[in-house]
């Protein structure tokens, strides 16, 4: 009996592991990012929200810096500070 529940959990183990990751696709929304607006400010510093966020968000900042009214944000440097600070690369666009 107890062969078998170890059998059985192997198997369970192997099957999970073995199946393919499927990756959710990013909604690229600017406003996901208003979470982050006081430490782009420099006013505070990251919140866990706000890094989680910009972490979500980061295969859409290429996108945003192609947008003239989102790269003076995107791009100024306390938004690079904030992305540092989040332990997020900035994008090489």
């Amino acid at each position: 009996m107890k062969a078998a529940y170890i059998t059985a959990l192997c198997t369970l183990l192997v099957i999970l592991l073995a199946k393919p990751q499927v990756s959710m696709a990013v909604t690229c929304s600017p406003a996901q990012l208003s979470v982050c607006v006081s430490a782009i400010t420099g006013s505070t510093p990251p919140s866990q929200q706000c890094c989680s966020k910009i972490k979500e968000q980061k295969p859409c900042l290429c996108q945003y810096l192609r947008n003239p009214n989102l790269k003076k944000f995107v791009d100024s440097p306390n938004a690079r500070k904030v992305a540092s600070t989040c332990k997020t690369p900035f994008p090489k666009c």
